[in-house]
């Protein structure tokens, strides 16, 4: 038998897979995903020619190097949410108004796509928050106030022979012999009577 530990054994397209994994989650991935596909078609549709049989649509506007700056912005603000992910708030903030302001400048926005697309990486990006960081291989997450192999302190192992660690204290009997007291405030009209 082999001493190999499971992450020694695993193929090269899984070990690359488990450090994507591990580099999407430390970082707004998606934000930054959605954000650069919603550069491309404002970028793209300005400089277009559509080909339909002989005909030739061309949807080029007279704010084509406004719609070029905007894709291009967008772009680096996705790429910008990955590699500095500090900064995601600042560039959620840029990309949301990038997209409102492609509405305008940019075929409505890259025909709505790139609109759509840049609003929603803008918002990832604003809502996503860095998680605490996980213990290893294994993937469960350490509690920060417990030291590492040791128990929090108040977690004590329960045995089922062992009784509560506080007794209940015995309720007094109120008026009329009840042991509850909510009940005795309910019927007291929620004031108890001492």
């Amino acid at each position: 038998m082999s001493a190999e530990t499971p992450g020694q054994s695993a193929g090269t397209f899984t070990r690359l897979r488990l450090r994507f994994r591990d580099w999407r989650g430390t970082r707004p991935f998606w934000a930054g995903l959605f954000t650069m596909l919603g550069g491309f078609p404002i970028a793209y549709l300005p400089y277009a020619t559509l080909k339909l049989g002989h005909m030739s649509l061309a949807m080029a506007t007279t704010a084509g190097a406004g719609s070029l700056i905007i894709g291009v912005l967008l772009v680096t603000l996705g790429l910008t949410m990955w590699f500095q992910s500090a900064t995601r708030v600042f560039a959620g903030v840029a990309a949301i108004l990038l997209a409102l302001v492609s509405l305008v400048v940019s075929n409505i926005g890259g025909f709505v796509v790139g609109f759509l697309l840049a609003l929603i990486g803008g918002a990832l990006a604003l809502s996503w928050v860095p998680g605490k960081p996980s213990s290893g291989a294994t993937g469960e997450r350490y509690d920060a106030d417990a030291p590492t192999g040791q128990a929090a302190p108040g977690d004590a192992p329960e045995s089922p022979a062992a009784g509560p660690l506080f007794p209940a204290a015995p309720f007094d009997k109120g008026e009329g012999g009840e042991t509850d007291g909510v009940r005795a405030a309910v019927r007291d009209g929620g004031h108890r009577v001492g």
